[in-house]
């Protein structure tokens, strides 16, 4: 399956966080993309995101050929350089960061990820998280002592259970798949999934142009308040050319979420 990629990628500081801790990498021609938030505060969260995203490119860049076992490598490389340079720079402060990596090759997507960022999936009008957020609600939540929509709103939703570069070593999960024409990806840190509904994001899908709903998306966690960072990378795969060209001059009409979000 040929692919051709609509894209979108955006990172914003939100209304109050003083410094962005996210970072995001779109390498649209060698089908890779990244979504990290970095944790440990100014100048060890934003350098660990950075690290890993930087660390990733120049992998991808130098090298002919990309695999997902090769990108597990790299992020396992990455994980103990940001370890070793809180160790060395930062008196063994901790410091890390979240990851989600989408790579599409030969017809088959790979998610890599670490922490509680996401990947969703929207195919054939179902929409659903791909990943699964390595946090201590998450954990209650499979323990049965906590109801799955009462987890965004626990005291304990920003704890997360794994990270980047936290230990000198780290586990990495991955989930793998065909791809079809038409699938839609998004990637995103807390500072979206948590602004917003998943029938929220999927109804901002929907739209044909994926710049417009990524613009929408972005917008709608802003005038929401976004008390944290807010990254959102959007992927479509299209297997008709003419298609491709076709879509990148509609001008679609997509929804803004401006009330507060709605629960229940």
């Amino acid at each position: 399956m040929n692919c051709n990629y609509f894209t979108f990628a955006k990172t914003h500081p939100g209304k109050v966080r003083p410094y962005n801790e996210d970072a995001l990498l779109d390498m649209s021609e060698r089908g890779v993309w990244v979504v990290a938030d970095g944790m440990g505060g100014h100048s060890a969260g934003d350098i660990a995101s950075q690290m890993l995203v930087d660390r990733i490119a120049r992998y991808v860049k130098d090298s002919q050929s990309t695999n997902i076992d090769e990108l597990r490598k790299v992020v396992e490389q990455a994980n103990k350089e940001i370890y070793q340079y809180a160790q060395v720079h930062l008196d063994g402060k901790t410091m890390g960061t979240t990851l989600v990596l989408l790579f599409m090759q030969d017809g088959y997507y790979h998610c890599l990820w670490v922490g509680d960022s996401r990947i969703y999936q929207l195919r054939d009008e179902r929409f659903f998280q791909k990943t699964r957020d390595h946090s201590q609600v998450m954990d209650l939540v499979e323990q049965g002592l906590l109801a799955f929509e009462d987890a965004e709103s626990h005291p304990l939703a920003n704890v997360i259970t794994r990270a980047v570069g936290v230990d000198a070593v780290v586990t990495i999960d991955q989930i793998s798949g065909q791809l079809l024409d038409g699938d839609q990806f998004l990637l995103c840190s807390d500072g979206l999934s948590k602004e917003l509904t998943n029938e929220e994001m999927h109804k901002t899908l929907q739209a044909d142009s994926v710049s417009q709903a990524g613009l929408a998306l972005m917008h709608s966690a802003l005038v929401r308040g976004a008390s944290d960072n807010v990254t959102c990378v959007l992927v479509k795969v299209c297997q008709d050319a003419s298609e491709f060209d076709l879509s990148q001059q509609e001008d679609a009409t997509i929804p803004v979420f401006l009330r507060g979000k709605a629960h229940g």
